[in-house]
C-alpha cells in the first residue's frame, strides 16, 4: 500500500492515504526510499518520524508501507560491531558510500555470508519451543553465542546437524502439527516490545567495576539501573568508559546517544586496543556499539536507545549479564521534544512532552535479572548518562530520571578539573542497593565490610564539616581529635576514593583489595585515636613513618594482599612507640 506526502517539516513528514497501516510501521519515503516510523494516526494520515535527512523530500511523494515494524537483526556478528540507530553497519556505509551515509543507503545488518561453525545442544526428536537453546557458534574465541527458538516457533526437531551455516542458511527443521518450521540463526525482534522472561528477581548482586568509589561506597546491583547526571566536563563519558572496560559484565552495549563524533571515535579507538582483564582479548570483542552521533537526525536518537536495550535483551536471553551504556538520555528526550513540538502536542515543563517520564521509565524498566525461557538467569545493568543544561539538576530529564533510578552518580566539575577520577562527589552520591547487598559482602567478601563502609562515609561528612571550620578561623582552632580526622579524610580522599587510570595497579581494584584497604585505614584511624586519649601528642602521631606506606599502599599488586597485614602490624608497632616515648615523659610537646 502506498500514501502520498502531504507536509515536510524537518525529520517529520505527514502522508494521507495510509488507511491500513499500522502505528509503529516502518515505511519508505521517496524516490530515494527514506527510512520512516508512523508515530500517529488520525483520520487516514499518518504522522511519520524520518530516520534520515529529510532535504528535497517534496510534497506528492510517495510513501510506501513495509508491512514490518522497527526490528532490530540479531545474530552472530553483533559483538565487536558498530552500528548508527536503526543498526545499519557503519563501517559497511563507510566502504560502499564513503565518509557520509548517502541518503536512502540500505545494507544488510550482518554479514549474510560468513560462514559460522554451529554446534548443536539439541538432538532430533527433542521438543523445543521460544526460547530455547538449541546449539552454539563460538563467535570469537571466549564468547559463546547461544543460538535461541525463534518467537512463534515451537515443536519436534526433525533435521539438526553440526557444520559451517551462514546467519540465513536453514540450521534446524520442526515440526509443529502439520507444518515445518525452519530455523536459521537470525531472529528479527521489534525493538519498541521487551523481550519475554519467566520471572524477574530483585536485584541482590554487585555488578564489580574495579572503581573504589563505586563498589565501596555507592555500589550498582548486577541488573540495578543507575544515573551519572552532570554539567559538561564533570566526566560523565569517563566514568561510563571506565564501567565499560572493568565492570565484571558478559556482554557491553555502548549506546552514543547524539554524542559528539570524536567521543564515539574514542570509544572505537580505546575499546580496539584495550585488552579485557577477564578474557585477555580485545575490549571491542564483548562490545555492541550503536553509534548515534550529534549530527545524526534527531529522531534516529530515539531509535538508538531501542535498539541497543533490545541488542542486550537478546544477549540476556542466552543467560549473560549485559551492561548497557546510554550516553546520554538528555539527547533522547531532546530528540522527543523536538518531534512533540513538531506534532503540535501540548508541552509540559520546558517543552518535554507530558509522557517524558514515562517513556524513560519504560526504557530503564528493561533491566533486571531474570529467569529466561530458555530456563537461563540473565541481566541487563543499565548505566544511563544525564547531560542538564548549565548543569541543573532541577530540570525534568534529571529529575525523572532520578525516580526512577537506584544509584546517583553525583559529578563534580571541581574534582574534575583537579584531575580527580572518577570525579564523583562521595557528599551528594548514594546507592539504594546497599542495604540489599549487605548479605553478599558478608558472604563473599567480610562480615566488617558494611561496617567499615559507614566508617568511611561518616569520616568523609565530618571531614567535610571540619573544612568549613578551617576556612573560617584556621586549623589551630581544632582539637587534636579532629586533626587527626581532618588527616584520615585526606587519606580516604587521595589514596582511596583516587584511581590513577595509567597505572595497571590502580586503575582496577578487586573487592578484596578494596576491603584490605579500608581495614588499614580504619586501622589506623581507631589505633591513632586510643593513642590520642592515652596521652600521645598529636604531633607525634601525625608524623608516623606509616603515612607514606599508606599512600602508595593502592600501589600494592593483586596478587601479594599479605602485603595489608604487614601495614597493620606496622601500624600497631608504631604506636606502640609513641605511647612509650611519651611514657618516658620526653613526647608531652605540641600536644
Amino acid at each position: 500500500m502506498s500514501g502520498r506526502v502531504i507536509m515536510v517539516s524537518g525529520p517529520l513528514v505527514k502522508a494521507d492515504n495510509m488507511n491500513n497501516a499500522m502505528l509503529y510501521e516502518v515505511v519508505k519515503i521517496g524516490e530515494l526510499g527514506l527510512t520512516g516510523e508512523i508515530i500517529e494516526y488520525r483520520d487516514g494520515v499518518a504522522s511519520i518520524q524520518v530516520y534520515e535527512e529529510t532535504s528535497m523530500l517534496a510534497v506528492g511523494q510517495k510513501v510506501e508501507t513495509t508491512g514490518e515494524l522497527m526490528c532490530a537483526y540479531l545474530a552472530p556478528g553483533l559483538l565487536g560491531g558498530v552500528f548508527d540507530g536503526i543498526e545499519r553497519p557503519l563501517d559497511k556505509l563507510y566502504q560502499n558510500f564513503g565518509d557520509f551515509i548517502t541518503r536512502g543507503a540500505s545494507l544488510d545488518t550482518l554479514d549474510t555470508k560468513k560462514l559460522w561453525h554451529f554446534v548443536p545442544i539439541k538432538k532430533v526428536g527433542d521438543e523445543v519451543e521460544f526460547g530455547d537453546t538449541i546449539g552454539y557458534v563460538m563467535e570469537t574465541k571466549n564468547f559463546k553465542h547461544k543460538i535461541l527458538v525463534p518467537y512463534n516457533a515451537s515443536g519436534v526437531i526433525t533435521k539438526i546437524e553440526e557444520g559451517n551455516y551462514t546467519i540465513v542458511d536453514n540450521i534446524v527443521t520442526l515440526q509443529s502439527g502439520n507444518k515445518k518450521v525452519n530455523i536459521t540463526m537470525l531472529q528479527k525482534w521489534p525493538v519498541r516490545t521487551p523481550r519475554p522472561y519467566l520471572k524477574k528477581y530483585s536485584p541482590d548482586t554487585p555488578m564489580i567495576t574495579g572503581q573504589r568509589v563505586i563498589d565501596t561506597l555507592f555500589p550498582i546491583a548486577r541488573g540495578g539501573v543507575c544515573a551519572i547526571p552532570g554539567p559538561f566536563g564533570s566526566g560523565k563519558t569517563v566514568v561510563q568508559h571506565q564501567l565499560a572496560k572493568f565492570s565484571d559484565a558478559d556482554v557491553i552495549v555502548y549506546v552514543g546517544c547524539g554524542e559528539r563524533g570524536n567521543e564515539i571515535i574514542d570509544v572505537i579507538n580505546e575499546f580496539s586496543t584495550l585488552v579485557d582483564p577477564k578474557t585477555k582479548d580485545k575490549l571491542m570483542n564483548r562490545t555492541v556499539l550503536v553509534a548515534n552521533t550529534s549530527n545524526m537526525p534527531v529522531s534516529a536518537r530515539e531509535a538508538s536507545l531501542y535498539t541497543g536495550i533490545t541488542i542486550a535483551e537478546y544477549f540476556r536471553d542466552m543467560g549473560y549479564n549485559v551492561a548497557l551504556m546510554a550516553d546520554s538520555t538528555s539527547r533522547y528526550a531532546e530528540a522527543l521534544r523536538e518531534m512533540s513540538a513538531r506534532l503540535e502536542e501540548m508541552p509540559g515543563e520546558e517543552g518535554y512532552p507530558a509522557y517524558l517520564s514515562s517513556r524513560l521509565a519504560s526504557f530503564y524498566e528493561r533491566a533486571g535479572v531474570v529467569d529466561t525461557l530458555g530456563q537461563d538467569k540473565g541481566s541487563i545493568t543499565i548505566i544511563g548518562a544525564v547531560s542538564p543544561a548549565g548543569g541543573d539538576l532541577s530540570e525534568p530529564v534529571s529529575q525523572a530520571t532520578l525516580r526512577i533510578v537506584k544509584v546517583y552518580f553525583a559529578l563534580s566539575s571541581s574534582l574534575a578539573y583537579s584531575r580527580h577520577f572518577p570525579a564523583i562527589d562521595w557528599l551528594t552520591s548514594y546507592s539504594m542497593y546497599a542495604d540489599k547487598l549487605k548479605n553478599w559482602y558478608e558472604n563473599n567478601i567480610s562480615a566488617d565490610f558494611i561496617k567499615y563502609r559507614s566508617f568511611l562515609q561518616k569520616i568523609l561528612q565530618e571531614e567535610s564539616s571540619l573544612l568549613e571550620i578551617v576556612r573560617l578561623v584556621g586549623s589551630d582552632s581544632l582539637s587534636s581529635q579532629d586533626r587527626l580526622l581532618l588527616e584520615t579524610g585526606k587519606i580516604i580522599r587521595e589514596d582511596f576514593l583516587y584511581q590513577n587510570a595509567f597505572n595497571d595497579e590502580d586503575s582496577y581494584s578487586t573487592l578484596q583489595k578494596q576491603f584490605k584497604m579500608v581495614e588499614v585505614i580504619y586501622h589506623y584511624y581507631t589505633k591513632l585515636l586510643d593513642a590520642l586519649k592515652n596521652g600521645a601528642s598529636v604531633r607525634d602521631i601525625l608524623s608516623l613513618n606509616i603515612k607514606t606506606k599508606l599512600q602508595d599502599m593502592r600501589y600494592i599488586e593483586e596478587g601479594k594482599l599479605n602485603k595489608f597485614d604487614d601495614l597493620l602490624l606496622q601500624i600497631d608497632d608504631e604506636v606502640r612507640a609513641i605511647l612509650d616515648y611519651d611514657k618516658d615523659g620526653e613526647g608531652d610537646e605540641g600536644k
